[in-house]
């Protein structure tokens, strides 16, 4: 659907001004970089149509010339000094930008600042591609963790659709203290065996906490 053709509530623009960024996924996002759509498709449509072809990780890899074969000029400009804003940002946080994922603390450096004023706990799914790189990761629910609403449906409906090769699972506890509840541990165990069943490894199950995370994988 085109942009203009949208409820105006649904509109990108009108959910980051109005929500916040956080409520807004990937396409939403690198459409507002992207500004005006072309004759024949909207910003959001040469989004999804970038994110299909290369995913985030995929794009951040591309140079300008290669970009110019998608996209205008401009639009190819903007979203390669987003890539490089986005890297120095993460260097500045995490001392260091890591293309692999290879260990728990990586996962803290990257989400511990998602949740610096989050008053609920928020589940995330983290795709990894072959080489542990993060390919994207999807909010599956919000609010006190339970084994009905995280349904091994939601958490690997994005996986297979992104051709996952594994994922990781994270994470908060608003009060600081990242031990593992039951409930917390059932979950993991659910989805580790839906995991094994569909051929996509639950690699780790990481709980940040203010200044400390607990990891499945090392417990």
């Amino acid at each position: 659907m085109k942009i203009k053709e949208m409820h105006f509530s649904c509109k990108p623009s009108y959910k980051l001004i109005n929500k916040g960024s956080k409520y807004l996924d990937t396409a939403e996002l690198l459409a507002i970089v992207i500004g005006n759509g072309v004759k024949h498709q909207s910003s959001l449509e040469i989004s999804h149509k970038l994110l299909k072809k290369y995913n985030l990780n995929g794009i951040s890899q591309l140079n300008f010339n290669e970009l110019r074969k998608e996209l205008d000029h401009v639009k190819a400009l903007r979203i390669l000094s987003l890539i490089e804003l986005c890297k120095r940002y993460n260097k500045l946080i995490s001392k260091g930008y890591s293309k692999e994922i290879n260990s728990p603390e990586d996962i803290f450096n990257i989400y511990k600042y998602r949740f610096v004023d989050a008053k609920e706990e928020h589940f995330i799914v983290v795709l990894l591609d072959t080489k542990n790189r993060i390919i994207k990761d999807k909010e599956i629910s919000v609010g006190t963790l339970n084994a009905c609403v995280i349904h091994p449906r939601e958490v690997f409906k994005e996986a297979i659709k992104e051709s996952a090769n594994s994922i990781i699972l994270v994470h908060n506890h608003p009060s600081g203290d990242c031990s593992p509840s039951d409930e917390d541990l059932e979950i993991t165990e659910k989805l580790k065996e839906a995991g094994e069943v569909l051929d996509i490894k639950l690699l780790d199950h990481v709980i940040v906490g203010k200044e400390k995370f607990w990891s499945w994988g090392e417990s």
